[in-house]
């Protein structure tokens, strides 16, 4: 299908307020990996279920997200693979969602050969994209945002952010109403950022105002209501703020002790579930309901046992799930924090799960997807091996899954 009819028929599924089986945000429409309704394959490997693999060109960790019949990441392209340092086209790729073909590929911002170093883990094309139906809004940190649409035109770009990074950039955008959302996180900055999402302005930004010796962090808002009362979630160094999303207005805060916080934050069972970062993690279980500094009053329970630094926790039944980046899954009771159980799965983490049904999605650095039906005490239901490195979070479309490697995205399909 020519990607000027999906897009035209995708506006008009949109205009009805039903998106069909989208997956348009970092850890999809429940921004929180929990898939519902449908059953995916639990059996996958080079040559077996595989719908379609493509080669992706440059490098990035940006997770896919699925709008329609087009799929949308991001990648950083060198212009020059034998230069000592090159510079990098920043770019929006557009692949067809039954065919794989990439049928468009959009140059959005150039990365300078003398950039600041990014870690050995992470890539100039990090953060994911996020879509409202109608536009998409393409983030590189420090790098500058940009929204197109569904086509790949640019409405606008703002490169007017610009801030010394740590490590490159990470975490994600969200969309509330018509404002587009993000931490700035970097050296010497700590900022939540909201611009508007129709002409890129700074519509408010809030300083994080906590006492840290290392500001940066990549973590990605959530928003929830309670009670009447919208929240946006987002984790720093040293302090998790809930803010008013439409002012930047603090309604609380919560300290700590942590810094390069990655994971995005949960809600489940009436509780805020954040981890800390570096250099020791831990979940704390927050009561949203406060006002102020709620560090005494409102942290309902905490741990430091097997806590992921990097991969986002799972919610569901009132339990907890979680797998750390040393490989070691587990799971609380949300109310309590009793430990229901703990599984060594083996390997090292960086993807966030995904939950579906009562299988959970392990997605390793080296490419191995363990499933286990965690519907009581953990069963392994498969191992799944693509040989190929992968950091990136999965996606799903329509029945299938989708995960990128290092040099790849995979459409695993078993109809």
């Amino acid at each position: 299908m020519p990607l000027k009819l999906v897009v035209a028929v995708c506006l008009l599924v949109c205009s009805t307020g039903t998106l069909r089986a989208d997956w348009p945000e970092f850890r999809g429409p429940t921004k929180d990996g929990i898939v519902t309704g449908i059953d995916l394959p639990t059996e996958w490997s080079p040559e077996q279920n595989v719908r379609w693999r493509t080669e992706l060109p440059g490098e990035g960790w940006s997770s896919p997200i699925v709008v329609g019949g087009a799929i949308y990441l991001t990648a950083a392209i060198p212009t020059d693979n034998n230069a000592p340092k090159t510079t990098y086209d920043l770019a929006l790729l557009i692949l067809d969602v039954q065919t794989g073909k990439l049928t468009n590929q959009v140059s959005l911002f150039t990365q300078d050969a003398d950039a600041p170093k990014i870690h050995s883990k992470n890539s100039h094309a990090s953060p994911t994209p996020v879509c409202d139906g109608k536009h998409l809004y393409v983030h590189f940190g420090h790098q500058g945002t940009s929204c197109t649409t569904l086509e790949g035109e640019i409405v606008w770009k703002n490169e007017s952010l610009k801030y010394p990074p740590v490590h490159g950039n990470g975490g994600s955008p969200a969309i509330v109403d018509d404002l587009l959302i993000f931490s700035r996180d970097g050296r010497d900055i700590s900022v939540i950022t909201a611009l508007d999402k129709t002409t890129g302005q700074v519509a408010w930004q809030t300083e994080r105002d906590a006492i840290v010796d290392r500001q940066f962090s990549f973590a990605t808002p959530l928003v929830i209501e309670t009670d009447g009362r919208r929240q946006l979630i987002l984790p720093g160094s040293n302090v998790v703020q809930s803010v008013d999303p439409q002012t930047g207005a603090e309604h609380w805060r919560l300290s700590y002790d942590g810094y390069s916080v990655i994971p995005r934050p949960i809600y489940e069972s009436g509780l805020v579930f954040v981890c800390t970062g570096y250099d020791t993690p831990s979940i704390l279980a927050i009561d949203p309901t406060g006002s102020g500094d709620v560090t005494k009053t409102h942290l309902v329970w905490q741990s430091k046992r097997n806590i992921p630094k990097t991969p986002s926790l799972i919610g569901y039944d009132g339990k907890i799930a979680m797998i750390s980046d040393k490989g070691i899954a587990s799971c609380f009771e949300a109310q309590t924090g009793k430990v229901l159980w703990t599984e060594r799965i083996g390997g090292n983490f960086s993807a966030s799960p995904i939950l579906v049904g009562k299988n959970l999605y392990l997605l390793s650095e080296d490419g191995v997807c363990t499933i286990l039906d965690v519907s009581g005490e953990p069963k392994e239901v498969a191992v799944n091996q693509l040989n190929e490195r992968s950091l990136a979070s999965p996606a799903v479309v329509e029945q299938d899954l989708l995960i990128r490697t290092d040099a790849a995205l995979y459409r695993i399909s078993d109809k």
